[in-house]
């Protein structure tokens, strides 16, 4: 796999020697339409993540980003092909994988503070440490002193970093992350990016973020994924090659953030028409 456009500079993201995260070898999925027919929606899928690397995946609607995410954390039982975490088929015990979704399907009739504990308490931490925990992460999401706010009380930002926050606490070995910023205002996206690359360039977690964000997944990544349109397939793959840590201001000036923006444009672009004919 390689960068589309030609030319483009690629530059080396370190990720040689590290143990594998994610492998992924011929994944398949089909579901049936309405007249029972085979509707392939992922097509011979090969995907590996190295542990402590963010990379992030883009492609038009429907091409199955979604559905590669639920596999990974074994939300769905693999049809053909191979899925391994951290070695270990999805869903096993020591996997530890954290998922953010868009929504963040916080609990209305809790607080944030035991929303934010959920994980925690699922997995059986006594209630003193889960709420010390908890507290620690709230106050890293900026979110100190709202422990005792029900979700209705504060803003749509807020909640998804209550929602960030119950992931994070967890400390998870693997994060899948679902568009998680995609509803925010710009502002406010901005703002939650940069509070989550602080803490990811601290910790190193394996992060699989799923965007529909070009420059979003540049100011983030260490690489970047193209998918085609359905059936999905991973077709194009760029390292992004600028220093950490990054400021995401600075970035965007960068001549390398226009180079890898408008490379990744040009093969999504022709993805994305070739999925809307299609639905035409």
């Amino acid at each position: 796999m390689t960068a589309a456009r030609k030319g483009l500079q690629v530059i080396p993201g370190g990720g040689e020697g590290r143990q594998d995260a994610v492998r992924i070898r011929g994944l398949g999925f089909r579901l049936l339409d309405r007249q029972k027919r085979p509707l392939p929606i992922l097509d011979n899928v090969d995907l590996t993540l190295k542990d402590g690397e963010f990379v992030s995946i883009v492609g038009p609607s429907g091409c199955g980003k979604s559905t590669l995410l639920n596999f990974i954390s074994g939300l769905v039982p693999v049809q053909s092909g191979s899925v391994e975490v951290f070695g270990e088929p999805p869903g096993g015990k020591d996997a530890a994988i954290g998922y953010v979704f868009q929504q963040h399907a916080l609990l209305p009739w809790r607080p944030v503070l035991t929303n934010a504990a959920i994980g925690l308490e699922v997995a059986g931490v006594p209630r003193e440490e889960r709420s010390r925990r908890a507290r620690d992460m709230l106050r890293v999401m900026g979110l100190d002193g709202f422990e005792d706010h029900y979700p209705r009380e504060i803003s749509g930002g807020m909640r998804q970093r209550v929602s960030l926050a119950r992931t994070l606490v967890c400390n998870p070995r693997l994060i899948l992350m679902d568009e998680p910023f995609g509803a925010l205002d710009a502002q406010t996206k901005l703002l939650i990016q940069e509070m989550f690359l602080s803490y990811w360039e601290e910790h190193r977690k394996t992060v699989l973020f799923v965007t529909h964000d070009l420059a979003e997944a540049i100011l983030l990544s260490d690489r970047i994924l193209v998918m085609s349109s359905r059936p999905g397939r991973i077709m194009a793959e760029y390292e992004v090659g600028i220093q950490r840590p990054r400021n995401l201001e600075q970035v965007r000036h960068l001549p390398r953030f226009t180079e890898l923006h408008d490379s990744i444009w040009e093969n999504l672009r022709a993805e994305a028409m070739k999925a809307m004919q299609g639905r035409a």
